[in-house]
C-alpha cells in the first residue's frame, strides 16, 4: 500500500509571482519534517517556474491543473506533457468538474489527456463526481460512467499510479463535506470498477482520494483506519492558506 497523498488545486490563484513563491516557500518549509505522506502543489501554469526556484524539498511533488492531449502544434492556449516535464511537473489534475462545467470538457477530451499524460509518464489525478446529492450513502451512476469514460481503451497495468480523486460537486467550496463513511463507501465502489475495468492489481494499485470542502478540522476524518477507504485529500480553497495547508498534511 502506498503513502497517503495530499493534492493542493490552486486554481486561479494567486494573483502574482510574487504571492506564489511567498505561499509555496512557506508551504514547503512547514511540511519539511513530513514521512508518511506524498504532498503535490499544483499552481497554475504561469507558477511553475516562479514556485520552482523556491522550493526546499525534493518530498513537494509538482502538479498541473490540466494537459493537453497533443505533444505540439497549431492549439492555442494549450500546454503539452513535455512543457510540463520541463518545469519539473510530476503529476496533473484532469477531468476537473469546473473544467467540465465551464470549458466544456468532454468524456472523449478527458480519456485522451489520461492516455496522453501516462505515456508521458506522467500520474494522473483523475476527478470525478456527481453534480447534485441524490440519495445520502448511495453513489449516482455518473461516477461509475466517468470512470468507465476516463479509462477507455487502457490496458492492464497503464494506470497501475494513477489516482481518482472522489471531488461530489455539490460539495465543493460549499462547506458541506461528504461524510467520512460515506467517502468510504464511494472509495470501495471506485475501486470496484477500476477492478472490473483494468483488473485487481490494477485497483489493488491505485490512489482513490477525496475532495470537497476540505479543511484542517476534517481531513483526517476522511481516513479510514478500518478498511481501505479513502487515501487521500484533494484540497482547493484552503491550500491557499498555507497554515491551514500544512496542517492538512500534518494530520492526514
Amino acid at each position: 500500500m502506498k503513502k497517503n497523498i495530499v493534492i493542493a488545486n490552486w486554481k486561479m490563484n494567486p494573483q502574482s509571482a510574487q504571492e506564489a513563491r511567498r505561499l509555496f516557500d512557506t508551504i514547503t518549509k512547514g511540511i519539511r519534517r513530513v514521512k508518511k505522506t506524498d504532498v503535490v502543489i499544483c499552481p497554475p501554469f504561469v507558477h511553475l517556474p516562479d514556485v520552482k526556484s523556491v522550493r526546499h524539498t525534493q518530498k513537494v511533488f509538482l502538479g498541473s491543473q490540466d494537459i493537453f492531449w497533443e505533444e505540439k502544434g497549431a492549439y492555442t492556449g494549450e500546454i503539452s506533457s513535455r512543457m510540463l516535464q520541463s518545469f519539473g511537473v510530476t503529476h496533473v489534475i484532469i477531468g476537473h468538474s469546473e473544467r467540465r462545467r465551464w470549458l466544456g470538457e468532454t468524456d472523449e477530451m478527458i480519456n485522451n489527456k489520461i492516455k496522453t499524460a501516462l505515456k508521458a509518464g506522467l500520474v494522473p489525478i483523475l476527478c470525478v463526481g456527481e453534480w447534485v446529492r441524490e440519495i445520502p450513502g448511495e453513489i449516482p451512476d455518473i461516477v461509475e460512467n466517468q470512470v468507465r469514460s476516463a479509462l477507455k481503451g487502457l490496458k492492464k497495468g497503464d494506470f497501475k499510479n494513477g489516482i481518482i480523486a472522489y471531488e461530489p460537486v455539490w460539495a465543493i467550496g460549499t462547506g458541506r463535506p461528504e461524510t467520512p463513511d460515506n467517502a468510504a463507501k464511494a472509495a470501495l465502489f471506485i475501486r470496484k470498477i477500476v477492478r472490473d475495468i483494468l483488473g485487481k492489481k490494477t485497483a489493488e494499485h491505485i490512489r482513490v482520494i477525496y475532495g470537497g470542502s476540505v479543511n484542517a478540522e476534517n481531513a483526517a476524518s476522511f481516513i479510514s483506519k478500518d478498511i481501505r477507504g479513502m487515501e487521500g485529500i484533494l484540497v482547493g480553497g484552503a491550500s491557499l492558506r498555507a497554515d491551514d495547508f500544512i496542517k492538512i498534511v500534518k494530520s492526514v
